[in-house]
């Protein structure tokens, strides 16, 4: 590993040199990367740096022990510093191990989430909206941006599905984990006995995507015009301003009429689109994968059940690594911190363990 991280030092300095070089920094592409690549070594080297340093100190003091010949005060303060140094020695090799792990290249994008209503009716679009506001409260807590890209609403308010971008740095690592079948157990307003209902939303979060990522030919879709209409089927304008893409080799269909200008809609679907094209790729990549090894967080597939909204008890189960917090309100209210956090730590040790497997 220490190999490893003088090898990272050396490719640390090397970049910082890069980015002081006039021809890279005209060269706004290659600037980007490398500030990129920078921003990612930074912490890694800031750490084997303060490894390194708890490591010398801990020998200085192991040999001032050694030499014998210490009053009593001075040898008490030496021990004290040695156990100290040792301990944090400790505790920065296995922060190092966490961070020399291979990240995922998706992690610093933005994201598109889509969510559709599933078993239950008119309950599970309700939940649905209830999933919507919950994350774009989590998006605003953390300064990102959102912006609806396509919606089906009912008419009470729910949605047969959402789909909306949330524009952030760092947005996916936080939320990728939630792709899957969100369950709620709760008694419906509408429902005169008190009975309780269970109902399923599925939710799956993309990467956002740039035109260089995804190569689409444009002889590949078919774009069609509608004109675009709100629930109940009442008329949004009298213009054919919504549309429809279909790419004709995945056979993938997506409708945008959210905006009364058919550019727009059309910009919206296009994102869309190319997020679900690049997850399709990714999907064949991480299934070729799990075939020779298992994988972390459950499997990211859209059929999965990972968590379950219940309302009486007023908790929230996640089935994946067994944790269960009795704080539905907050956690509606986008209090996702303590759900998203223990979910990285198990994915980080799952990772680990299969790290020490294979050596």
């Amino acid at each position: 590993m220490f190999d490893q991280l003088e090898g990272v030092v050396e490719r640390y300095e090397e970049v910082g040199r890069q980015l002081m070089d006039p021809y890279v920094v005209s060269d706004n592409l290659r600037y980007r990367d490398l500030m990129k690549e920078h921003k990612r070594l930074t912490p890694i080297v800031e750490k084997y740096l303060e490894y390194k340093k708890a490591k010398a100190d801990a020998e200085e003091a192991r040999a001032l022990l050694e030499e014998g010949g210490l009053d009593k005060d001075f040898r008490e303060m030496v021990e004290a510093e040695y156990a100290e140094n040792r301990e944090k020695t400790e505790r920065f090799a296995e922060e190092l191990k966490i961070l020399l792990l291979p990240s995922d290249p998706n992690d610093d994008k933005s994201v598109i989430i889509e969510i559709r209503g599933g078993a239950g009716g008119e309950e599970s679009a309700l939940f649905a909206n209830s999933l919507m506001r919950m994350y774009t409260m989590y998006a605003e807590s953390q300064g990102w941006k959102w912006e609806i890209l396509s919606a089906n609403p009912t008419e009470l308010g729910g949605f047969k599905e959402v789909s909306f971008s949330i524009e952030g740095e760092g947005a996916y690592s936080r939320l990728k984990f939630e792709s899957g079948v969100h369950r709620v157990q709760r008694v419906p307003e509408t429902e005169s006995a008190g009975r309780i209902h269970t109902s399923t939303v599925t939710v799956a979060v993309l990467p956002e995507v740039e035109d260089v990522e995804v190569d689409i030919n444009p002889g590949d879709l078919q774009i069609d015009t509608y004109r675009a209409s709100g629930a109940g089927g009442q008329h949004v304008n009298k213009t054919e301003s919504a549309i429809r893409i279909t790419h004709l080799p995945t056979g993938l269909v997506v409708e945008c009429q959210d905006e009364r200008s058919q550019h727009k809609n059309k910009d919206k679907a296009m994102k869309i689109l190319r997020s679900r094209l690049y997850e399709q790729e990714q999907q064949k990549q991480n299934d070729a994968i799990a075939s020779q090894r298992k994988l972390q967080v459950g499997t990211g597939d859209r059929s999965e059940r990972i968590r379950t909204y219940n309302y009486p008890q007023g908790r929230v189960t996640d089935h994946r690594i067994g944790l269960t917090l009795y704080k539905l309100e907050q956690v509606l209210n986008g209090d996702l911190p303590e759900l998203i956090d223990a979910l990285i730590t198990f994915d980080q040790a799952e990772k680990l363990k299969e790290q020490t497997e294979a050596q």
